[in-house]
């Protein structure tokens, strides 16, 4: 159970809080990742924290500083580091940590440092004790609860008397034990205030000199709840006193005495007595045991309880409680007179020599000066495993060989232990760590060989040992003596001429000349060797096979951890590249970017890349799986080749081993992205081929690394000449960058200022969608006229510190996320909210916020509505500035939007400003609608070429970022580093996505090839599969972008109107199980996308041109183009046109503008299309003006007639569609205003003819259907899963590289179709072709075998980090979502069921998630809407359920939903299905109704 704040229930809960108390800082040393946030050390000392409890040695108004460091991160080097700055400084950590840490401890136990340590929860090695008997420290044992608690005190008022090292430790039982009140803090006031006696006294030491008492000790907040009783602080009379603590010199080396000083202290501060030994058993014994172990009470237990007959009866037990310095008087005052013999048992996991030092210590003691009981035989036991019904076994074991004339020496009790008995506080593999272990795997197969693995089974040899460089370096030239060996055998064999067949004799010659050549092929002709070995009957043939390992030929490698850098001078790194041997070494960083900062920029692990690449014959290369799966993936495969060294530093960032790959993806790109972590291959041999020796990857650095190298010489021969300066240049060039950059931006404020005439006022705005800034700076415009000096700015750009000099204040800020700051005003907030001296008397403010009642519906999330402009509004009023407006309140559910409440505020604030009469014309430009920048762009040129010409940024203008879409390109940045990259000083990191034209979604083996090689070359290694079954490109930077998309139109593709205003790619049913009527279908959707497509210009000349072709132009400076279809304003909004061929609804072809489903006759002939009209997904979160929709039925036309329908149904939106709000701007829209018929007349007038009654069809699923199937022609397709469209490769599979393969295998008439659930259809795969196809499917794990009903019917959109619009996760986040349900349906045997699930990152709507039967539609990151009763056919719209839900309120929701659906469906019923009949959600039944009859009704 959980122990109150006020109680304490485990010892090193006790520990952590008294270490809490007396120290300045204190540092949690963190032995493994693994271990429950719930326990242990670091709990206690959070919970401190999170209770604000003031410590007895801070300075007042201060609490202490608590430090979290890794145990593979040196943390007893922080320690050391630490003493020059904190008078009283105190560790907590594991006992496995301190053996490695010797030099540093021999430092510290000079220091008055306490270390706090708990032993193995199952069963300690107290040998990691006994190693530290020699440094100095006083060692003290507690061994209960109570115990933990007080000598912790006793440790540290000891520490700080003597100005010497105590270390406290303890055997931390399983569990919690039975919860004590902790220690009343009055009374710990009561024990400092004797101890103040000390300082007196020693004020010329180390600590008296910094030391300072907190007479508000203990105090806590209002949210603590400490328990204990008050006690008045009160002298302790010296009467009471064993020791006269005046008398006492601490700075002497007599330790004992003031240990027992000190406990004298505890003792009548307390009640409680400690001694240095204590005896526990009868007076009269004949036997004492001496127990150095975790056992020792259960040993006094089983004593008391023995009856008077037992062999054990007269059986007495002495534990240690003061270790060292070890006190020979009173270890024998200890020892009854009755005693005749002595047992010393000690609990240690490998005894290294004969005599235990325990023991010795004893035999010592009774043959000392001291001693009168020399004769006392002693016998020395190794402790081992005992539990509680195994203890008195032990003392019978025990007794029958001390009681024998020659007893065994070392005898083991109990049962033996392996050198790594608790996992938790040892070395293990981290988990995450298998992310590199399976790319070396999956590259090297069997030839891989881990010379240091914790897998491995070493007898007698501990993991701390077995996984650390020097033994992997070690096993190496190990095997590498066996290679030899191995190849003396071979050599021998030739000579000897014994092998049966001459096959393996030529083979062996071969194998011996490659092996000498280091060649590539040694492993191929391996496998023939070992064949031919298999079948030769000669006796050296069955010995050779024991070798076939190295025939197959090893890739060496030793994986290690960051660790390793801080001492690479003496490390077995340092060996292996000192060595030139050919052995790899894998080194793992964790640190995570966000926690870089330490405190102390001194204590740095070293560059081991840079380390290496001093030595002439290394490889060194930095990567980072989760930036460059590519990059890391060659420069594995080019260290394996290298022949010396190769050193190969790996990032993988956590703070935790249950970190999502999601967390550890965006860790790792703020690092590479800001250069802490970049991407290189260093060659040293590389130059003897023609290439650079050095490879950068890292692309975001190239242009930073030019300006280094431009500066670098400079710099060196400063480092040089002034060492001081040459330590702090690189890590304050970024700091000081960030300075200069805001006073540039404060001296052009301040020249601004000056420029200005009457009255100031500074407008700031906090804008993410721009609304609030456009309204900031027509506030602006509006105060200029008026005759202000007005200034207009983001709240961000403010420089902070002139705030108090502000007279008049105007904000206008915007609602982002859950009531969050925009993005850039967020820094300014966070200055705000956290300054405490801030006068602002002297200036006025008003504030302006907009926001949406509605948006959270929930009573309980209303406190999100507007909160910044409320939390800013309040904040101001505290810091004492006068509000001259009343605060306003703009929201969108208001009848004009923000305006009505806009319009008021504005006319209160020009009266309190003194202008309220003042009537002022000012000529405010109209803003620039999409509209007005289609018409301008002179017909979609725009200035597009210009900005791809402007280097001064990664990006290009607003107005060329709406036209390039018709281009079929994005303009996004990088959102997982956006505001790290605001932070210092630089634009977003931005790059261009290209999506690409391919009606039906048909690509050859060729084109696939292309869009992988331009992924690779042009943008960031993956692409994507789109809901409308085309190719999408990531990633791609400015200067790439034009060398992509030219490589995209020679793999005879394009990119036009990919996006835009206009028709989109034309959807089309995948039918792998119909080549004549797919091919129909494909070739009636390639005619409708051509009919329908753009005619401009400007795509040819400013992608496919090499800008020396000239432009004829004409009056009017512009080129002549001329758009039949579109005119110069193009569509409303964008335009989507699905094919589908029932019973499969894969296309979702009730989701668009216009959804055709193919008619067939008896014979499966096609004869024409039922024509949807109206379909769209997009909508805005609580604007019920705006829904999704499902096609309406306008009826039935013939095949020959479907194209001019499709035309003639855009030319109704072109002109009849909404053009100035684009919320309403889509045809589903359009019909509705005008109303079916009318639309259905205006299409037949414009045809010439009606439609025809509808075709009968059916529709069954709107899912894809996985696996193997035939067409008429006998020719094989495949259909494979791919999650969420992202091809790409990962640790686990290497998708990308596997469909490469199979589509160099594929012959030329084979295809690769695309579907709209974003998944690949592999086709057209002759008989003959199947093995290789199959093979390589099942190499590469795309069989789709492993993969739940539910995962192979979910769906997600990109979302972040590329997506301008998303406000959650989506494509990156459902596979870890979908997880957490699996292992549930299939206890529900739910496993293989599929139920249609879509996540998207906003409500857009490019998964079609209202068509789901579970959707998750992104309201805030880490909150969305549930969405439930979507038809399974695609049908029918699905309803909210719940909305601004978490992944632990979803899944809470959705487990008793998916319970009832599996104990009360019909036969053959979906799950959306059944939510409605089970009354969950009430249907949808037309997208105007979307929004009634929710279950979870808008809260106002």
């Amino acid at each position: 159970m959980a122990s109150p704040i006020g109680f304490i229930s485990t010892r090193e809960d006790a520990a952590a809080r008294v270490a809490y108390l007396f120290s300045e800082t204190v540092l949690s040393v963190q032995p493994n990742l693994k271990a429950s946030p719930s326990v242990g050390f670091q709990h206690a000392l959070d919970q401190m924290v999170f209770h604000m409890v003031r410590g007895i040695v801070t300075k007042r108004g201060t609490l202490p500083s608590i430090y979290s460091v890794r145990h593979n991160a040196d943390p007893f080097l922080t320690a050391v580091e630490e003493l020059g700055k904190t008078a009283f400084l105190s560790i907590t950590a594991a006992s496995s940590t301190l053996p490695a840490a010797i030099t540093h401890l021999a430092k510290l136990a000079k220091y008055p440092v306490v270390i706090h340590v708990s032993m193995s929860r199952s069963f300690a090695d107290f040998s990691e004790i006994i190693s530290l008997r020699q440094l100095g420290f006083t060692l003290i044992q507690s061994f209960s609860l109570r115990e933990a608690q007080d000598l912790a005190i006793a440790s540290h008022i000891l520490a700080i008397r003597t100005g010497k090292g105590v270390i406290h430790f303890f055997h931390q039982p399983e569990g919690e034990e039975t919860p004590i009140p902790f220690e009343d803090v009055s009374k710990l006031d009561n024990v400092v205030y004797r101890s103040a006696l000390v300082f007196g006294v020693s004020a010329a030491g180390i600590v008296a000199n910094k030391g300072h008492w907190n007479d508000t000790a203990g105090d806590i907040d209002s949210k603590s709840s400490m328990g204990g009783t008050a006690v008045d602080k009160t002298h302790i009379a010296q009467s009471n006193l064993t020791h006269d603590l005046t008398r006492v010199d601490y700075r002497t080396g007599d330790l004992f005495h003031a240990a027992e000083a000190v406990f004298d202290l505890i003792r009548v501060a307390l009640g409680r007595t400690y001694k240095a030994f204590d005896y526990h058993g009868a007076g009269n014994a004949d036997t004492a045991l001496l127990i150095f172990g975790s056992s020792a009470k259960d040993f006094i237990t089983a004593i008391g309880h023995a009856g008077s007959g037992n062999i054990y009866s007269k059986v007495g037990v002495i534990t240690v409680r003061i270790y060292r310095p070890w006190s020979v008087e009173k270890l024998l005052a200890t020892i009854p007179q009755s005693v005749e013999r002595l047992g010393v048992l000690e609990q240690v996991h490998c005894q290294t020599t004969k005599w235990g030092p325990v023991l010795l210590d004893v035999i010592s003691s009774l043959n000392s000066d001291l001693s009168t009981t020399a004769a006392i035989p002693v016998v020395g036991y190794q402790l081992g495993y005992l539990d509680s019904e195994t203890i008195g076994q032990a003392l019978r074991g025990i007794m029958q060989n001390i009681q024998s004339k020659t007893p065994i020496q070392n005898l083991l009790v109990g049962g033996p232990v392996s050198h790594d008995v608790d996992l938790e506080y040892h070395l293990s593999q981290t988990e995450l760590e298998t992310a590199y272990s399976k790319m070396l795997y999956s590259v090297f197969g069997a030839k891989l060989s881990i010379l240091n693995s914790l897998d491995s089974n070493e007898s007698g040899i501990p993991r701390t040992i077995s996984s650390n460089p020097e033994y992997g370096f070690g096993a190496y030239l190990a095997k590498e003596e066996e290679k030899k060996l191995f190849v003396y055998k071979l050599q021998k064999a030739i000579k000897a001429n014994v092998f049966t067949n001459q096959e393996t004799k030529n083979l062996v010659l071969r194998w011996l000349l490659l092996s000498r050549e280091s060649s590539s092929k040694l492993s191929e002709v391996g496998v023939e060797l070992i064949s031919s070995l298999e079948s030769d009957s000669s006796e050296i043939a069955r010995e050779l096979l024991k070798g076939k390992a190295f025939l197959l030929g090893t890739t060496s490698w030793i994986i290690g951890s960051d660790a390793w850098s801080y001492d690479l001078g003496t490390s077995g790194v340092h060996n292996v590249i000192a060595s030139g041997k050919n052995v790899n070494v894998l080194i793992v960083d964790s640190q995570p970017y966000t926690a870089r900062a330490a405190r102390d920029a001194s204590h740095r692990k070293k560059d081991i890349g840079l380390y290496a690449m001093n030595y002439s014959n290394s490889y060194v290369a930095s990567i980072a799986v989760y930036s460059s799966y590519t990059q890391a993936l060659q420069a594995l495969i080019e260290a394996d080749k290298f022949e010396g060294p190769s050193i190969v530093i790996a990032y993988l960032p956590y703070n935790e081993e249950t970190d999502s790959a999601l967390t550890i993806l965006q860790e790792t790109k703020k690092a590479v992205d800001s250069g802490y972590w970049p991407l290189y291959r260093w060659d040293p041999r590389a130059d003897e081929s023609g290439l650079p020796n050095f490879q950068l990857d890292s692309q975001a650095l190239k242009k930073q690394l030019k300006d280094f190298l431009e500066r670098e010489n400079h710099l060196s021969q400063l480092a040089r000449r002034v060492p001081v300066l040459g330590e702090n240049i690189a890590g304050s060039y970024g700091s000081n960058l960030r300075s200069q950059q805001r006073k540039k931006a404060k001296d052009a404020y301040s020249k601004l200022l000056e420029s200005l005439t009457g009255p100031p006022l500074t407008i700031l705005f906090a804008s993410d969608g721009g609304t609030a800034e456009n309204l900031a700076k027509r506030l602006h415009r509006r105060a200029k006229g008026r005759g202000f000096g007005a200034v207009v700015m983001a709240m961000d750009d403010f420089p902070f510190e002139d705030l108090v000099a502000e007279e008049n204040l105007v904000i206008v800020i915007s609602t982002a996320g859950q009531g969050e700051f925009p993005q850039n005003g967020r820094n300014f907030w966070e200055s705000i909210k956290s300054s405490t001296d801030l006068d602002l008397n002297s200036v006025n403010y008003a504030v302006f916020g907009l926001g949406d009642s509605h948006y959270w519906p929930r009573k309980q999330d209303a406190v999100y509505y507007n909160k910044p402009s409320k939390d800013l509004n309040s904040r101001l009023e505290i810091l004492g500035a006068k509000r001259i407006v009343e605060l306003g309140l703009g929201n969108n559910q208001d009848p004009d939007g923000y305006q009505t409440a806009y319009l008021v505020w504005e006319t209160q604030l020009w009266v309190a400003l003194g202008v309220g009469g003042v009537d002022v014309f000012v000529d405010e430009p109209p803003p620039l609608t999409n509209e007005d920048i289609k018409i301008q762009s002179n017909y979609l040129r725009g200035t597009i070429v210009e900005g791809l010409n402007d280097e001064s940024t990664g990006g290009i203008s607003a107005s060329d970022s709406q036209v390039a879409k018709f281009h079929g390109v994005y303009l996004q940045d990088d959102r997982d580093i956006r505001e790290q990259r605001k932070a210092s000083g630089l634009e977003p990191a931005y790059f261009f996505m290209i999506r690409v034209r391919m009606p039906a979604g048909v690509s050859t083996p060729a084109q696939w090839l292309a869009i992988d090689r331009i992924a690779g070359e042009n943008g960031n290694h993956t692409f994507k599969i789109t809901t409308r079954g085309t190719y999408q490109l990531h990633g791609v930077i400015k200067k790439n972008l034009k060398s992509a998309i030219k490589a995209i139109n020679a793999a005879l593709l394009d990119t036009i109107a990919a996006c835009g205003d206009g028709n989109r790619n034309v959807l089309c049913a995948g039918l792998p199980h119909n080549h004549s009527l797919h091919e129909e279908l494909t070739s009636y959707a390639r005619e409708i996308s051509e009919r329908l497509l753009p005619r401009m210009k400007a795509y040819h000349e400013i992608w496919l041109t090499d800008g020396n072709d000239e432009r004829k132009l004409v009056a009017g400076n512009a080129a002549v183009d001329f758009e039949p279809l579109y005119g110069a304003s193009y569509l409303p909004r964008k335009f989507k046109v699905a094919i589908a061929m029932p019973p499969y609804n894969d296309v979702d072809v009730f989701a668009h503008d216009v959804g055709l489903i193919a008619i067939v006759d008896g014979e499966d002939k096609l004869t024409g299309f039922n024509v949807l009209a109206g379909g769209g997904m997009g909508i805005t979160h609580n604007n019920k003006k705006t829904y999704p929709r499902t096609g309406t039925l306008l009826g039935y036309v013939k095949k020959e007639d479907v194209v001019v329908v499709c035309e003639k149904i855009m030319l109704i939106q072109r002109d009849n569609g909404d053009r100035k709000a684009r919320n309403h701007a889509r045809l589903q829209y359009t019909i509705d205003d005008m109303g079916i018929d009318v639309f259905r007349q205006k299409a037949e007038e414009l045809l010439g003819f009606k439609f025809e009654e509808a075709g009968a069809f059916m529709f069954e699923s709107n899912i894809d259907h996985f696996g193997w199937v035939k067409d008429e022609r006998g020719l094989n397709h495949f259909t494979m899963f791919v999650e969420n469209g992202r091809i790409q490769d990962t640790p686990d599979v290497r998708m990308k590289t596997g469909l490469r393969e199979i589509a160099l295998a594929m012959k030329p008439r084979g295809e690769f179709r695309l579907t709209g659930n974003q998944h690949v259809i592999l086709s057209n795969i002759a008989e003959k072709d199947m093995p290789v196809v199959t093979r390589l499917i099942a190499e590469y794990k795309l069989d789709n075998l492993r993969h739940s009903g539910l995962r192979l019917s979910s769906s997600a959109c990109v979302a972040f980090p590329t997506c301008g619009v998303a406000i959650a996760e989506s494509e990156r986040y459902l596979p870890i979502f979908i997880s957490k349900l699996e292992s549930y349906l299939e206890e529900l045997g739910l496993r293989h069921d599929s139920v249609v699930l879509r996540m998207t990152g906003c409500p857009n709507g490019c998964v079609r998630p209202w068509l789901a039967e579970v959707a998750m539609v992104g309201k805030a990151y880490g909150a969305y809407n549930l969405m439930l009763g979507g038809g399974y056919d695609g049908q029918r719209l699905n309803k909210l359920y719940k909305s601004s839900v978490n992944e632990e309120q979803a899944l809470e929701l959705l487990k008793p939903l998916f319970k009832r659906w599996a104990l009360e469906r019909k036969e053959g019923e979906h799950f959306g299905d059944f939510l409605i009949r089970a009354g969950v959600v009430k249907p949808t039944l037309e997208g105007k109704t979307f929004h009634d009859d929710v279950a979870e009704e808008d809260d106002e």
